[in-house]
């Protein structure tokens, strides 16, 4: 990880604190005015991007360490541990909203609301705070690729729902009595917590299983690795992602005759065009020579590396 993305993830991680301390502030303020289940809802999501932004942050830390004796690849697994770690979590507060929602539809006298106007003023302050942050923290993941990042970034995109849930419920009480809606929404926010955080989840044992990368970026190196003049061919292309890094593996076969300078640059050219196109990865080529001339294809001017 480079310095700039270390720097830009650890101002995504601490914006996520912040806002997070924030916001359990005042909704533990306005839970207690309103006794709104949207608003313990939102508040126990909360809670969690509170733990989760402080593990976030612990991550980034340690997956920005470079390589060492025991961890010759880095540290960028814990990115991925991080990350499953947070959707374990969202499943577990999802269940128990969802439990909670169920059970005050099916009770006959569900409790009612209070302070609606208040609890309104805190949602939409929540909010705006939200999406400031996730302003900056989908612009900090299209430039560094963090999985941690990413997976806080959800966590605060649902916390929108519940918000948005709030506010309608909250108004529906205080002009309509009517207080089975707050219960409802909660319940399809926990459903969508859930979805959110299996997609997390998936993506993370993916990287910490050493699944192949995705299939288009796979593809790209492979057309790069066609068309590289110089090669006469290549094998063995294979890829695992960890974290933010995305490591590739090639043999590439080059004329045997040509001297071992010549032969280097040219493998060399092909790793540093897989680095521009993914600057995050982790890339080493070896070298196989063709000893067969007439299976070897016209030789080209490789460009410099």
């Amino acid at each position: 990880m480079t310095a700039q993305n270390t720097r830009l993830n650890v101002s995504a991680a601490a914006a996520s604190l912040s806002v997070a301390l924030t916001l359990v502030g005042l909704k533990l303020w306005a839970l207690g005015a309103t006794g709104a289940l949207t608003i313990a809802a939102s508040l126990a999501d909360s809670a969690i991007d509170l733990m989760m932004s402080l593990a976030g942050l612990a991550a980034i830390l340690y997956a920005a360490r470079p390589p060492d004796e025991d961890h010759g690849f880095g540290h960028s697994s814990a990115e991925d541990l991080a990350a499953l770690g947070q959707a374990l979590f969202l499943i577990v507060a999802a269940g128990v909203i969802g439990a909670a929602g169920i059970g005050r539809l099916m009770s006959h006298t569900p409790p009612p609301l209070d302070a609606e106007r208040e609890g309104i003023t805190v949602m939409v302050i929540s909010i705006l705070l939200t999406v400031a942050l996730l302003v900056w923290q989908r612009y900090v993941t299209r430039r560094t690729g963090s999985r941690v990042v990413s997976a806080d970034s959800l966590h605060y995109l649902s916390d929108l729902i519940p918000n948005v849930g709030a506010i309608l419920s909250l108004w529906a009480s205080a002009h309509f009595g009517l207080t089975s809606i707050d219960s409802a929404v909660a319940v399809a926010t926990a459903g969508l917590l859930v979805v959110g955080a299996f997609g997390i989840g998936r993506g993370a044992w993916d990287a910490l299983m050493d699944r192949e990368a995705d299939p288009e970026i796979v593809s790209n190196i492979a057309a790069l690795a066609e068309t590289w003049p110089g090669l006469n061919g290549f094998h063995d292309l294979r890829t695992r992602s960890s974290g933010h890094r995305l490591f590739v593996n090639i043999h590439v076969e080059i004329d045997g005759r040509l001297p071992l300078t010549e032969a280097h640059d040219i493998g060399a050219g092909l790793r540093h065009a897989i680095l521009r196109a993914y600057p995050q990865a982790d890339v080493i080529i070896h070298h196989d020579p063709v000893r067969d001339p007439g299976a070897l294809r016209p030789q080209a001017q490789a460009p410099a590396p």
